[in-house]
């Protein structure tokens, strides 16, 4: 599966935090995230993590275009409910194109660990089988 991890500033510990966590489920999976939050993501837990821009220099549109071409399945974005962000139109569109392509996400630690233990329970296989159902249309 395809993870995409990103990060309000005031939640980068706390993605940090939930990776070292989940290391062992997170290391079996291609993980890509924004400039700042895969550094320390890296860093924090040896992962390998593919890096985008820094949100604030395009990585949040990078990661909209990975949305829509599907090369994510599964999005794990730390919101800060408090601040309120130039972002917030971006925020909109990346999660109104994560509706659009079904793909599963979670903008808290609550129903990151959800989505966390689906996935180590094989609960989204179905993503796999329906990218597969794609490619064979085209």
């Amino acid at each position: 599966m395809n993870i995409a991890l990103m990060a309000h500033d005031a939640k980068k510990e706390l993605m940090v935090q939930f990776c070292i966590a989940y290391c062992g489920i997170l290391s079996r999976h291609q993980l890509t995230a924004t400039g700042t939050t895969a550094k320390l993501v890296a860093e924090a837990t040896g992962l390998k993590v593919r890096s985008l821009m820094s949100g604030s220099q395009g990585g949040d549109q990078q990661l909209v275009s990975l949305v829509g071409c599907d090369e994510i399945d599964l999005l794990l974005y730390f919101r800060d409910p408090l601040s309120i962000t130039q972002t917030m139109s971006g925020d909109m569109n990346l999660l109104r194109l994560c509706d659009s392509h079904n793909i599963p996400v979670a903008t808290n630690i609550a129903t990151a660990e959800v989505l966390i233990h689906g996935l180590e329970r094989g609960d989204l296989e179905w993503r796999d089988v329906l990218r597969s159902a794609r490619m064979h249309l085209y």
